[in-house]
Parts: C-alpha cells; sequence; structure tokens
C-alpha cells in the first residue's frame, strides 16, 4: 500500500497488487477529515490510517462508503463514532452482500482437507480464489459496521467552504455505487465505477448505464481520478474503461448471434490490449452480463458465485494464463 496526494486536499491509499479486494481508499483533509472506503480487512484498514495518519493528525469525523461490497467497508469498525455515509441502497444490502462470515467459512473451509478435496472437485475456481484471498487478506475480526446516514440522489457536504458532492450513479458495477466530486480541486473519487489498469467485474445494472455514467465523469473534467482499484489516472482512465466496456460487448454480441455460450465466447474472444490488465480472465463476467442483455434478463438477477469463479479460471485455462482474479 502506498500513499499518493492527488490535489492540495486529496488523498488516496492505493493497493498496488491491483488484484480483487485490493480497493483504494481516500482522504479529503478538511472539515474534521473524511475517508472514502475503509479496507477488505481490518489490518489492511489500520495500515491506511497509519499512512493517512501522517496527513490528518485524528480520526476522521466522517467516513464515505462508494457502494457495498466488502472490501470497501470492511474496515468501517475502526472509525468508532464517525459519521458513516452511503446510499440508501448501501445501508439494505451489506448485510447481504458483505457478510464477513462467508468469506471467513470459505478460507478456512480450504484449509480442511476434505473441503479443499470437494471443492477441487466441484469448484476449483472457488478454491483458487480462496487461495489468492489467503496470500494477502485476514478477515477474522471483522464486524460489519452500516452506514449511519444515507441519502436518496445526491448529499453536499461543506468542508471548510470546499463543497462535496455525493452523487448516485448505480447501479453500475453494484446497485449503491456513488461518485463523489471535489469540484474545488478537480477531483473525482470513483469507487467501482472506475477500474484502472485491472479487468472490471460488474455485479448490477447494464451496459448503457455504465457507458452514460463514464461520460459524465469525463463531463466533469477532473484533473485527477481516484479509481476503485488501480492507479489514480485523468480522465483516459475513464476513456479507456469505456472503451473497453464497448469492445467486450460488440464481441459478445457477435458471439451471441453465432450461438456460442457465455463461456465458449469468452474462451474465444481475445483480450486486445487489454491482455496486459490484472486479472484478464475476469473478461467472463463482462461477457455474461452483455449475454443476459441479449437475453431481456433482470440487470440485478442474481449470480451463481462458484459458477463465476469457475469460469473464470476454466477461461485462464483456455487462454493458457495464470489465473488471477
Amino acid at each position: 500500500m502506498k500513499l499518493q496526494q492527488v490535489s492540495e486536499n486529496c488523498f488516496a491509499v492505493l493497493n498496488e497488487s491491483n488484484r480483487v479486494c485490493d480497493a483504494n481508499s481516500g482522504l479529503i483533509n478538511l472539515g474534521g477529515g473524511v475517508v472514502i472506503d475503509t479496507q477488505s480487512d481490518l489490518p489492511h484498514g489500520r495500515q491506511m490510517i497509519e499512512l493517512f495518519g501522517t496527513v490528518w493528525p485524528g480520526m476522521p469525523k466522517r467516513v464515505i462508503n462508494t457502494h457495498e461490497d466488502g472490501d470497501h467497508v470492511w474496515g468501517n469498525q475502526l472509525f468508532a463514532g464517525a459519521e458513516i455515509i452511503a446510499h440508501r441502497t448501501v445501508r439494505e444490502l451489506m448485510p447481504k452482500v458483505a457478510d464477513p462470515r462467508e468469506t471467513r467459512q470459505l478460507l478456512k473451509g480450504a484449509d480442511r482437507f476434505l473441503t479443499r478435496m470437494l471443492l477441487k472437485a466441484l469448484h476449483p475456481g472457488v478454491l483458487a480464489i480462496a487461495r489468492q484471498l489467503q496470500q494477502d487478506y485476514d478477515f477474522d475480526g471483522i464486524e460489519l459496521v452500516l452506514p449511519t446516514t444515507v441519502f436518496e440522489e445526491r448529499h453536499l457536504l461543506d468542508l471548510d467552504g470546499t463543497e462535496v458532492h455525493l452523487i448516485y450513479v448505480g447501479p453500475c458495477h453494484q446497485i449503491g455505487d456513488t461518485i463523489i466530486h471535489v469540484p474545488k480541486e478537480g477531483v473525482v473519487f470513483a469507487g467501482d465505477v472506475i477500474f484502472r489498469a485491472c479487468t472490471p467485474m460488474g455485479w448490477n445494472g447494464t451496459y448503457e448505464k455504465w457507458l452514460k455514467v463514464l461520460d459524465f465523469i469525463i463531463a466533469l473534467k477532473p484533473t485527477a481520478i481516484v479509481p476503485g482499484h488501480g492507479p489514480v489516472c485523468g480522465i483516459e482512465g475513464a476513456i479507456e474503461m469505456k472503451a473497453y466496456l464497448e469492445y467486450v460487448r460488440e464481441e459478445s454480441r457477435r458471439c451471441f448471434g453465432q450461438g456460442l455460450s457465455a463461456l465458449a465466447a469468452s474462451k474465444a474472444i481475445d483480450f486486445g490490449p487489454y491482455g496486459g490488465w490484472r486479472g484478464p480472465a475476469r473478461l467472463y463476467m463482462n461477457v455474461e452480463r452483455a449475454y443476459r442483455e441479449f437475453r431481456n434478463e433482470a440487470a440485478d438477477a442474481p449470480w451463481d458465485h462458484a459458477q463465476v469463479f469457475d469460469a473464470v479460471l476454466a477461461v485462464a485455462k483456455a487462454k493458457g494464463i495464470a489465473v488471477e482474479f
């Protein structure tokens, strides 16, 4: 993890491995301090606090969660007494989407011989992601702490005269997607609306909505964007994300027209200029998402997570690359 200053009063803590759960956090060091997203586990959360502590001497008065996924909210408990702000749906969905007990059970199961053998036989992708998470994360001790303040469309903070705009844009990646715009400093904290140098994963929403939100961010003309995952960028990060999504949607449409399954299509579609991103075999999720739209399925239809991870592993093997989530 590293600390990076992105404007006069905005900072980011970046997880440089840039794999699944390697989420970024932000700090606005005005108005009592505002932390944006709180990391995937308590050790990473404490390291984030230590890094931000070199800029802001005390604990912040406010925390913002950009959406409901565990890798952005599981450090909330480290900010006792802080106001935790998020879109209304984040508070509603966190107990279901971000229950840390499920992840703890997965990692413990991967260490038990019988469970490990069962996973290896039935869901090798689940075993693979468990092994990857065990390399970097310790999910023990996490207690889910929900937002204390929720909003509908927009929420305005006045930090010592600097306006900070919380703008609900979901669902793109998840239902609660929110971006944080600091106009005076030309900064957007984008959450998982933008992945940088790693393959995005969209759980809810549509391509059309995601592309429109990326256009919206570009129209804000920020000088710095802190993505949910990956290095800090300018609008080129949003432009590149848009190009990736358009490329995958069109390739998926072609394969759908040929009658290929989403998995077969994912194995056939070339990674193109995005093969150097982390987790390129996550392509499957984006193809399957496009197929759901072509089949006129609901944008919030549930996913079989075990099947998704198995498919990502299968794509990596078909492409002759090491699996990475």
